[in-house]
């Protein structure tokens, strides 16, 4: 082989490798520049306003809250193995600080498909410190539901208002009976 082939397939070889690297640099997309913050945000407001008509016990909520995760539309499936996902934002003083996903998984007697939205409202600051520190934080038990997912709207007395993260459930559109957000994670994103 001569030093010119060489030459030429060192060349094609580079050029080859340089385009395929610009293709899955390409594919990975990191969010940055695109329009998908709006996107959340707009349905953000959207929701809250829904919320607010609906069950106006949880404007007072909101109000005392130190901040709201708000998840618009989740999209809940199981058949046997079921799961949920949904994107959503962070608010803390009625301004977006964060992103973030949610991501449910499931298994046992289950059939049928609901999409649903739901807000937590982190009533202390240690609650909302400790949710924005952790790399991926999981509902719990623990929640207090003002709004379930019946529709039904629970009324907030003094032993809600001190319980440290309040949920709100409500929407639900599907074949799918209930809702909880228990064993939801919750993940930073960049949209």
């Amino acid at each position: 082989m001569s030093s010119r082939s060489f030459d030429r397939m060192s060349r094609r070889g580079f050029s080859l490798s340089l385009l395929a690297g610009a293709g899955v640099t390409a594919a990975c997309g990191n969010g940055v520049g695109t329009n998908n913050g709006a996107t959340i945000d707009a349905r953000v407001d959207a929701t809250l306003s829904q919320m607010y008509s609906l069950y106006p016990n949880t404007v007072t909520l909101a109000e005392k809250s130190t901040g709201m995760l708000v998840m618009p539309l989740v999209t809940e499936a199981g058949f046997f193995v079921g799961g949920a996902y949904g994107r959503g934002a962070l608010r803390i003083n009625g301004a977006t600080v964060d992103y973030y996903s949610t991501i449910k998984g499931n298994a046992g007697l289950q059939i049928g498909a609901q999409q649903y939205a739901h807000v937590l409202f982190f009533m202390t600051q240690d609650a909302l410190s400790g949710f924005r520190r952790s790399s991926g934080w999981a509902a719990g038990a623990d929640l207090e539901y003002v709004v379930r997912d019946e529709g039904n709207s629970i009324s907030t007395d003094t032993n809600t208002l001190t319980s440290p993260i309040l949920a709100a459930v409500f929407g639900q559109a599907g074949l799918r009976i209930g809702a909880t957000l228990e064993g939801t994670k919750y993940t930073r994103i960049i949209p």
